[in-house]
């Protein structure tokens, strides 16, 4: 378990190890950046206890064409984060009890994302804790509204570093959005083949 209580110099140290992808990273074609994200470890940082785990599922939602994309309903209060810088949070509730956390992808003004659907648990976490699927990962991180447009390349409280190059990938349906007619068939998800951490 990674867990420094307040020694800043210690997390630092940690910090280094998984140093923030880069901005660049994401400003990128969004279904490049969803396969990309497979493999990378997801950071978490509270109260001085670090939080690490692997992505293995993502779903990329491509721009206000895309009509399971938030974007498609034009820039609202809610949807604004979307068409600003790459590299940033896209938290949003939703049912009236759980949060999702996307990265914003593309160039400024685009209105994309990557949804994270999936976490391998690596450290920090308490034993059982489950995080196969985008609700379950939030909840285990304590990610909620607070975090929404924070910089993800800023390496602190939530990051995302790079990680080893994942070589069976699958890919499919989004899962949740039939209201997207068309679009809900688009195989814009994408998983890490034969892990068992991948949402169900």
């Amino acid at each position: 378990m990674l867990r420094f209580g307040q020694d800043r110099s210690a997390i630092d140290v940690v910090v280094k190890m998984y140093a923030p992808l880069p901005r660049d990273f994401y400003d990128r074609d969004t279904v490049e950046v969803a396969r990309d994200l497979l493999g990378c470890f997801l950071v978490r940082e509270i109260d001085g206890r670090l939080f690490v785990a692997r992505i293995v599922e993502t779903e990329a939602y491509v721009g206000p064409h895309d009509l399971a994309c938030h974007a498609s309903r034009g820039v609202t209060p809610r949807t604004e984060v979307l068409y600003g810088p790459p590299g940033h949070a896209y938290v949003y509730f939703v049912y009236g009890m759980h949060f999702l956390l996307n990265a914003v992808t593309e160039r400024e003004g685009h209105g994309s994302a990557v949804l994270l659907r999936a976490l391998e648990p690596l450290e920090g976490f308490p034993e059982g804790v489950r995080t196969d699927g985008p609700a379950r990962l939030t909840r285990a991180l304590g990610i909620d509204k607070e975090l929404n447009r924070w910089d993800l390349t800023a390496g602190k409280r939530l990051w995302i570093a790079a990680g080893s190059r994942v070589e069976r990938i699958a890919r499919g349906p989004r899962i949740g959005v039939d209201y997207a007619g068309p679009w809900a068939l688009e195989p814009l998800r994408f998983w890490e083949e034969g892990n068992r951490w991948v949402s169900r």
